[in-house]
């Protein structure tokens, strides 16, 4: 199955949604809207894509009633999802969904694409798990995630980066869960967390990139919230 969402956010008025798929759209604020899984998306061979453009001087706030839960079919493993986001001048963005759950014998890959303006302001956050736990041998039944970031501001390279964990990555089972987030702007200092695995690094043109690993997404999602509360302090 393939999903198409649609999302236009132009000031003085609500988001323009549409949604075919495994997918709705509600807005629940006045520059707010939730995603909503209407049918068990993405399995084995679906295809996700959400494209989201926040027109110059509108906000908009994207986020999600529940994780999203990938399986494999009878048929096949792979699935892919695809975010494809235009920030305008002045313009204000925030996508923050509940965590990717990747089930055993499962891979799916991820691709979030941004062009952002240099007066906008981006915050998007990617967090992912790996679900249920393989059996006697750690080989069988992994799911497996792998993620892609592109962000061009000013039409002009700002960020390629990539992750993985799971199946995906060589380390396997060191670490079921990720969370990632871009900020731009950004001017806080880098900084590494005193315990765990988790950085914000500054990116040469503006902006940061705050990445953890752990057991969980919600103890990479900690990990990264810690970051930003020591930057306040």
């Amino acid at each position: 199955m393939h999903t198409e969402v649609s999302i236009v956010a132009a000031p003085g008025r609500s988001p323009r949604v549409s949604a075919a798929g495994g997918i709705a759209v509600r807005q629940t604020g006045p520059h707010t809207v939730h995603l909503i899984g209407t049918a068990a998306t993405p399995l084995g061979g679906d295809t996700v894509r959400i494209v989201v453009d926040v027109t110059a001087g509108a906000r908009l706030e994207v986020r999600t009633v529940a994780a999203m839960i990938v399986l494999p079919s009878a048929q096949r493993t792979d699935s892919e999802s695809a975010w494809d986001l235009t920030v305008g001048e002045g313009a204000r963005l925030l996508v923050d969904p509940e965590p990717t759950v990747i089930a055993g014998g499962a891979a799916h890959r991820s691709t979030t694409t941004i062009a952002v303006a240099a007066a906008a302001s981006v915050t998007i956050g990617e967090h992912a798990q790996i679900g249920r736990s393989p059996g006697l041998n750690p080989a069988d039944d992994l799911g497996g995630w792998q993620s892609a970031l592109h962000v061009d501001a000013e039409h002009r390279p700002l960020l390629r980066h990539r992750t993985a964990i799971g199946s995906a990555s060589p380390t396997g089972l060191a670490h079921r869960g990720i969370s990632s987030v871009f900020r731009f702007p950004d001017d806080r200092p880098e900084d590494v967390a005193d315990a765990g695995y988790a950085a914000r690094l500054m990116l040469a043109a503006g902006g940061s990139l705050t990445t953890a690993l752990a057991g969980s997404a919600a103890g990479a999602r900690h990990l990264c919230d810690e970051l930003d509360v020591r930057a306040l302090v």
